[in-house]
């Protein structure tokens, strides 16, 4: 669409200049085309019957005053791709009505969304809604399910969390009838903080036409071509030592050594997926005095996962999951990254047949994990990551073979673990019952899980491929063994 196209006016006051995606950012972006790796945010409410056209227009005017939502992404040839204003379009609400509305009907609904990107170039965000819901966790009447679906470009899961926060409590204010919908300044104890941080990519000088922006920024991008790759290389050299660096220290004992890695199993072979299937297990209590709710969620998995891989007939020793951690803020870059963490292989030991000292490996193995993956030399991978010019990081990501097995991985299945702030959310006096998500799958993980926080209430999510993964056997099997570590980590 042409730069100056009758959509892409100023939206939520937002500013005329360009803003380009970072690198890591525009990674995102680009394997979006590849594969769906969006964010999908679900929130389940009391359901107190507002109409569906009312909560359409509620969303369409909170969405309108939230600055991250107005945005949408244009593509370069040479430059980073950029973010620039985009008014609403009608297909970013949906409500869905087909079926029966029960919760095995919003389950398996979602298993098909869960597969399709948000046109990014056309917007970044959709919410899908699903009214009067029989049958949903948390409470004995009809539920609201909100599920917001966010351009992984946009947000990782703690701004992701920030941004559908915002949105929430604007609802709430909207059909209340209340003149004010800014969500306010939250809560000061609230995990994820009371408002979305925001800020700016790689600016391009301000006071030009969108045009005249996107022709500067291809301009700088080709004159910066030949000391963009010079600075890749010499990066990569400081990467390199930096590496040896560490491994020099983890000789020396001054920091935990590399990460393990395994072997497939049957769960990471390709192809990729073509259907999903998702289950979410409410109520179950994660809260062990003396455990972190996700060492007591992968304490669990790996007492699920082993059993359910030993009953196909496959070895589960050893096992790992892959964990997103957050990475420190640095000031030292020209702009800082929407998407700000760092996946790591952590052993689940299943070795270990006394759960109460597995939990305390699996807690030792995270904290190992955390002190070395928050060294500052590993920043020298992002800076070199910084370096690369767009047409090479572009064509990297295109020609990366998705499908490729490497004999030894990270982890055999994924953990997302966020906590998504207070559970003060209400729309039109419907309390908010928990928060769930569902991490992307891929040729190499036809299993993941979420655990997603709101005040006390924690939920474990299971997202599967069900022609690899039979999710209602692993979903029991993960349910029992919820309560089977519950009950030993709270034994005397």
């Amino acid at each position: 669409m042409g730069p100056e196209s009758s959509d892409s006016g100023p939206c939520c006051g937002y500013r005329r200049r360009v803003d380009l995606l970072t690198p890591q950012d525009a990674t995102r972006f680009w394997l979006s085309r590849r594969a769906c790796n969006d964010l999908f945010l679900l929130y389940c409410f009391d359901d107190t019957g507002w109409s569906a056209e009312a909560l359409r227009a509620a969303v369409i005017a909170r969405s309108a005053e939230i600055p991250e939502l107005c945005v949408r992404i244009r593509e370069h040839r040479f430059a980073y791709p950029a973010w620039e204003p985009a008014a609403f379009d009608e297909a970013q609400v949906v409500v869905h009505t087909s079926g029966e509305p029960l919760w095995t009907t919003v389950e398996a609904s979602l298993g098909e969304i869960l597969a399709e990107s948000v046109p990014a170039q056309r917007y970044t965000w959709r919410v899908h809604l699903y009214r009067g819901i029989r049958g949903a966790p948390g409470g004995s009447g009809p539920a609201l399910v909100v599920v917001l679906q966010l351009s992984h470009a946009l947000a990782d899961g703690r701004r992701a969390a920030q941004i559908a926060r915002e949105l929430l409590r604007g609802l709430d204010a909207a059909t209340r009838g209340d003149g004010d919908s800014s969500g306010g300044s939250g809560d000061a104890g609230s995990p994820v903080g009371p408002a979305v941080i925001r800020h700016h990519g790689r600016r391009i000088r301000p006071g030009l036409g969108r045009g005249a922006e996107a022709l500067a920024a291809e301009a700088i991008a080709l004159l910066s071509f030949l000391p963009g790759m010079a600075r890749t290389v010499r990066r990569g050299l400081l990467a390199a030592r930096a590496d040896s660096e560490l491994n020099s220290l983890a000789e020396a004992g001054e920091i935990p050594s590399a990460a393990p890695d395994f072997a497939p199993t049957g769960l990471n072979h390709p192809p990729a997926p073509t259907r999903r299937a998702v289950r979410v297990i409410a109520g179950e209590s994660l809260h062990i005095p003396g455990f972190t709710v996700t060492v007591v969620a992968l304490t669990a998995i790996s007492v699920a996962m082993s059993r359910y891989l030993a009953a196909c007939g496959e070895s589960a020793d050893p096992l790992g999951a892959q964990v997103s951690m957050a990475s420190p803020v640095t000031t030292d870059r020209k702009a800082a990254p929407h998407n700000n963490y760092r996946d790591v292989g952590v052993d689940l030991c299943v070795a270990e047949p006394d759960l109460r000292l597995r939990a305390r490996r699996i807690a030792a193995a995270l904290a190992e994990r955390r002190i070395r993956a928050t060294h500052p030399l590993q920043s020298a991978r992002d800076r070199v990551t910084d370096a690369i010019p767009a047409p090479v990081l572009r064509r990297d990501i295109a020609g990366y073979p998705l499908d490729l097995v490497p004999d030894r991985i990270s982890g055999h299945t994924v953990l997302s673990s966020v906590h998504r702030g207070e559970a003060d959310l209400s729309i039109a006096g419907g309390q908010v019952r928990f928060t769930a998500g569902f991490p992307a799958l891929g040729a190499v993980m036809h299993l993941t899980h979420g655990l997603h926080g709101l005040g006390t209430t924690v939920t474990l999510s299971v997202h599967a491929d069900p022609q690899v993964v039979e999710v209602d056997d692993y979903a029991r099997l993960l349910r029992g063994a919820v309560r089977e570590v519950g009950a030993r980590l709270t034994a005397d």
